[in-house]
């Protein structure tokens, strides 16, 4: 039986650090001769604003750490991974996934900080009420025979984290379970919701905190696109650090994040609260990876 995941970008970074640029793994061990820190994002909403939504912790960062730090865009989730690995950007806010890719990629880097809630996360499983499912605290193998979308297919909570649930609620991954071909990919959170909510696919998977702000912004209908299931919790998102910044000033961004209250720069991220993590935070994650993959 295969164990199939569906995750296309992982064949570019895996969990092998092999032939990595130097660019990428050079850096002081306590100190570093970076002028301006780049820092950038997993693309898991609409792409278009995603400078605007930043400019927060941008301007936070320079603030606090007294050196200019900038926002560089990414377009999907394996470019943020990719700007990292090739050093054009030294801090990146990942998702559990692409974390777990970019310190793969560049050993020596570290997770340092997390939300509150994202040691807690967790993703919906949702359908449209036309297919006459509604929630249960069971796996809702009435999916089988319908349409699916995920988010990315780099996405922890949008496709790397429901696959894995499919696999140990029904011995069989995604491509296996999942009868209605080709699958889709929409890839953000909160397009999988408006594209299940329109009825352009059945049922669909994508992070907890999307689903609930799309419904208490009215952009979706919970009787339309109905919760139908809710995984297990898991870590996810998190700021990861790269090597070449040097641990003084990788400790200097911790302490900085760690001690932020500034309600514009939580909200840009969308937590209530930082806490200090470690890459042995999303070890699970790693493991999950390590089942066996394939491209989708």
């Amino acid at each position: 039986m295969k164990h199939i995941l569906l995750v296309s970008a992982l064949a570019a970074f895996g969990l092998s650090s092999c032939e990595k640029k130097d660019a990428a793994t050079t850096g002081a061990e306590s100190g570093s001769s970076i002028d301006v820190i780049r820092f950038s994002a997993i693309p898991d909403k609409e792409t278009t604003g995603q400078a605007e939504r930043f400019k927060p912790v941008e301007e936070y960062l320079t603030k606090a750490l007294g050196k200019t730090v900038e926002f560089v865009p990414s377009d999907s989730y394996g470019a943020s991974v990719e700007k990292f690995e090739n050093g054009d950007i030294q801090l990146a806010w990942f998702g559990g996934v692409s974390g777990v890719q970019a310190r793969a990629a560049v050993p020596g880097s570290q997770a340092i900080i997390a939300g509150e809630a994202d040691l807690q996360f967790k993703s919906y499983f949702i359908a449209h009420q036309s297919t006459g499912l509604t929630y249960s605290k069971d796996f809702p193998m009435g999916i089988k025979d319908l349409t699916f979308t995920f988010g990315s297919s780099g996405s922890t909570s949008g496709c790397i984290m429901p696959s894995n649930f499919i696999l140990e609620n029904t011995g069989k991954g995604p491509m296996e379970f999942l009868t209605k071909k080709p699958l889709g990919f929409s890839g953000a959170h909160d397009k999988t919701a408006m594209e299940v909510n329109a009825g352009t696919y059945q049922a669909g998977a994508l992070n907890f905190k999307t689903y609930e702000k799309l419904v208490a912004a009215g952009k979706i209908d919970p009787n339309v696109c109905v919760k139908i299931w809710e995984t297990p919790p898991y870590a996810d998102y998190n700021f990861t650090a790269h090597k070449a910044l040097g641990t003084d000033m990788i400790n200097k961004i911790q302490e900085v994040l760690l001690a932020c209250e500034d309600e514009a720069v939580l909200k840009a991220l969308s937590r209530k609260k930082l806490i200090k993590v470690t890459n042995e935070t999303f070890a699970g994650i790693a493991t999950v990876l390590e089942k066996g993959l394939i491209s989708q």
